[in-house]
């Protein structure tokens, strides 16, 4: 199927009435979870994950997605006007958003990024479009070897990648691997740290981890924090207007935002945070006044913005074309897929087009009505931060409860996610990433089969991993990733701080 005959099917399946309702309620509800602070895409779509058990594959990937970059959206405007990142990505937006709004200026800011991170996700379409096709002809020469060597990469590119502390990165990935082999073996049939624990034969439940470390932990996080207001009042229409200079200075930020954040949305372990911080500096470093940044630059809004939407487009390439989830939210996507017994891989754009393609275009059919709603439903999202969340906390957790317990029926998940909540708190509290170990929890049993599989076909020669040049590359990379890793860990170790502690702090 050549790419338009794919983009053709894709639109037919996307806009019918059923998938196009899901499709809305996606966006909208990855706005509306985006808005609030220190709740996120990642809460969100662990919540929606048990009605996923009820609806089609294609509708709950389209709903999901939808989740994931409708809050890059929503995310920006609690960063610009409480100066609190309703999404990790949004976090550098709050720079110069938030001073924009103490300027009077927040309806332009607000704009910018709306515009912005409409251009970037449309961009990182495009770049979808042409490198699916291209990744997944070549990934038929992927084997077993291949496959397991590339997901051990993507596992320390992203423990290590942009991290302060990236020995804690590698341990939390470590941690979720082991997590993953609790269960039944699937080749031998031997129970494996199950504790004696019939609920635990099937392993620990995705849904169950995901809701505790996403959500239980997020609420127990922020319950204690003060309530903030909203530094803008009503915003209208007329006040969103942008001057002539500012629309000057949003085009060039706008591309180099978007290619940053194709670029480094379509390589596992890196995604949209990186992507956002990098074009920041990108804009600030070309700049002709960079004192400028800080102060309320339009630049430091459109970059970010267009490189996080853009990455968050592309960051489905790895995931559904190789079956490598890039970032953890993309493991939810792929946990997900395989709830419905759909495996993401090189065939997918075979197999499964009008899964594939109907994404493709929801992609453009959600951004357009995210476009379409949030300019004038802001509003709307104004009012919503005006809301106590300590009314909004208690629904989240009977949600939780819920939610956990509509998928197998039983109430010790509920117990789980109760323990994995409070486990995930103190792992936040001591500075660990707890998205990395949903992610070494989801690519642990893949990486398991693959490794097993190539060593029964070089009838157990650990060599076939460098005899294929495929993974003999991922080898090698892998090792210079964490030979790197070593010596920057150490020279931020030799290098005393202004005041004279080490670098290697907690």
């Amino acid at each position: 199927m050549s790419t338009w005959d794919g983009l053709l099917t894709g639109f037919a399946f996307a806009l019918q009435p059923g998938v196009l309702i899901y499709c809305l309620l996606g966006v909208t509800l990855g706005t509306f979870i985006g808005v609030l602070p220190g709740i996120g895409a990642m809460a969100a779509i662990s919540l929606l994950l048990p009605i996923t058990y009820y609806i089609s594959a294609e509708a709950a990937l389209i709903m999901l997605a939808g989740v994931y970059y409708g809050a890059q959206y929503g995310g920006a405007v609690s960063s610009i006007l409480l100066r609190l990142p309703g999404t990790p990505q949004s976090a550098v937006t709050a720079l110069d958003g938030y001073p924009l709004a103490r300027q009077g200026r927040a309806g332009v800011a607000l704009f910018t990024s709306m515009i912005s991170s409409f251009a970037g996700s449309v961009i990182g379409i495009v770049v979808l479009v042409l490198l699916a096709g291209w990744l997944s002809r070549a990934a038929v020469a992927f084997g077993a070897a291949d496959y397991a060597a590339m997901m051990v990469l993507g596992l320390v590119a992203a423990s290590t990648i942009g991290s302060a502390h990236p020995a804690k990165g590698f341990a939390m990935i470590v941690f979720g691997m082991l997590l993953g082999c609790i269960g039944t073996d699937v080749n031998s049939g031997v129970q494996r740290f199950v504790m004696g624990r019939t609920e635990m034969l099937d392993g620990i439940n995705l849904v169950a981890l995901a809701m505790g470390l996403f959500g239980v932990a997020e609420v127990i996080g922020n319950v204690r924090d003060p309530d903030r207001q909203a530094v803008a009042g009503r915003i209208g229409l007329r006040a969103m207007a942008p001057e002539r200079d500012d629309l000057k200075r949003m085009p060039l930020p706008v591309l180099r935002g978007s290619a940053l954040g194709s670029f480094f949305g379509a390589l596992p372990g890196t995604g949209s945070t990186l992507s956002s911080f990098l074009a920041y500096a990108v804009e600030r470093r070309v700049a002709r006044r960079p004192e400028r940044f800080g102060q309320g630059a339009i630049e430091g809004v459109a970059g970010p913005e267009a490189a996080n939407n853009s990455a968050s487009i592309t960051a489905f390439v790895p995931t559904l074309t190789l079956g490598i989830p890039g970032d953890p939210i993309m493991a939810l996507m792929l946990g997900a897929l395989v709830i419905h017994g759909v495996q993401p891989g090189p065939m997918m754009l075979e197999t499964r087009p009008e899964m594939f393609w109907g994404l493709v275009a929801s992609f453009g059919i959600g951004n357009l009505l995210l476009l379409i709603l949030n300019l004038p439903l802001i509003g709307i999202w104004v009012s919503l931060l005006r809301i106590p969340f300590r009314w909004l906390y208690p629904a989240i957790l009977i949600f939780v409860c819920l939610g956990v317990w509509s998928v197998r029926g039983l109430t010790f998940d509920i117990v789980m996610v109760a323990g994995i909540g409070l486990a995930g708190y103190l792992l936040a509290l001591a500075r660990f990433n707890p998205a990395l170990l949903l992610l070494g929890f989801v690519l642990g049993p893949l990486i398991e089969t693959n490794l097993r599989r190539a060593l029964l076909i070089s009838r157990g020669d650990p060599m076939v991993f460098l005899e294929r040049p495929i993974s003999a590359f991922f080898v090698v990379a892998t090792a210079g990733l964490l030979v790197y890793s070593a010596i920057q860990a150490w020279r931020r170790r030799e290098t005393p701080e202004p005041g004279g502690a080490s670098a290697d702090g907690p």
